[in-house]
């Protein structure tokens, strides 16, 4: 019988954070690294849903993280005295063109996007240089393409490949540094954007966004949670700076 600790992309006595852990890819992530053997910390604004999903799992701990502020990044911090694995994941959208999008919202998505990526990072480089750690950046493929009516997302997942880039640049034998790139997942998220944008033809809408992905489908949460733990995993050791397209034929089209 094999035994589990032999088994491909284990990551037993691992320590990662995950930002935006609480829910979506974020949880799955988190699940996922926990069956890999890791300790996980949710890192999430909703701490209370932290907390229970970390009961939920074992194996994890919840902490309480505003990624777009510092202080409470800094706060987090002093709780994590060790750190294998960062995945910057948490995010949010926003539909428009850029007639339509507002200084105000421009600068949230940028803050939410791009800032925290900014923030957290530099708060746990430090401990991710101590243990030759891995940073996997959750992006998306609208940072590879453009996508229509997505002017302030593009711009911020386009900046989060960049980040990832550079930094893999100033560390490439110190860390390792990645980014995924996923199409349309299905996650609260989608189904947030359905109910303000598409409330009246919500199944209409669905449909289309599965058929622009040659695969027919959408993409689920724990199709990039099982990249993230290869990205984390030592046989990703040759991995470095590279943005992985995960999109069911989107881009390839």
């Amino acid at each position: 019988m094999t035994n589990e600790l032999d088994q491909p992309y284990r990551l037993d006595g691992k320590i990662a954070l995950v930002t935006g852990g609480a829910s979506g890819i974020g949880a799955a992530t988190c699940r996922e690294l926990v069956r890999a053997g890791s300790e996980v910390i949710i890192a999430d604004v909703n701490l209370k849903a932290a907390k229970a999903f970390a009961e939920e799992l074992g194996g994890a701990r919840a902490v309480e993280m505003d990624v777009t502020d510092s202080k409470s990044i800094a706060k987090a911090a002093k709780e994590v005295a060790k750190l294998d694995v960062l995945v910057n994941n948490a995010g949010i959208g926003l539909v428009g063109n850029i007639e339509a999008t507002n200084e105000d919202d421009f600068e949230r998505v940028m803050r939410v996007n791009v800032y925290s990526v900014y923030l957290v990072t530099k708060a746990f480089v430090p401990r991710l240089l101590e243990t030759r750690g891995a940073i996997v950046n959750i992006g998306s493929i609208a940072g590879q393409v453009g996508v229509k009516q997505r002017f302030a997302y593009c711009a911020s997942k386009g900046a989060v490949l960049a980040m990832t880039r550079q930094i893999a640049v100033d560390y490439p034998q110190r860390l390792r540094c990645n980014c995924i790139a996923p199409g349309t997942v299905q996650t609260p998220f989608v189904e947030g954007y359905l109910e303000k944008y598409h409330q009246h033809e919500k199944d209409k809408v669905r449909e289309e966004l599965r058929q622009r992905q040659p695969v027919g489908r959408l993409g689920t949460p724990e199709d990039v949670a099982g990249l993230v733990r290869y990205l984390c995993s030592k046989e990703a050791d040759f991995m470095q700076g590279a943005v992985i397209s995960l999109d069911g034929g989107w881009t390839a089209a």
